[in-house]
């Protein structure tokens, strides 16, 4: 099963939401902007954790 994560672009100290995408997705998205997903461990669209590529990748 592919675990869903949100995607959001960082704007100062909102998030605007970008759209729910696989992990896989997510990790191939391009590195530009203030770019966060939601933590994997929590329902994609409904959790206030998120994490940079970086963490994303560790944690899968």
């Amino acid at each position: 099963m592919q675990k869903i994560v949100e995607a959001v672009i960082r704007n100062g100290d909102q998030r605007v939401p970008v759209g729910l995408v696989s992990v896989k997705q997510a990790l191939e998205m391009p590195e530009r902007g203030m770019l966060e997903f939601s933590h994997p461990a929590y329902e994609a669209g409904k959790t206030d954790i998120f994490v940079n590529r970086e963490t994303l990748s560790k944690l899968m």
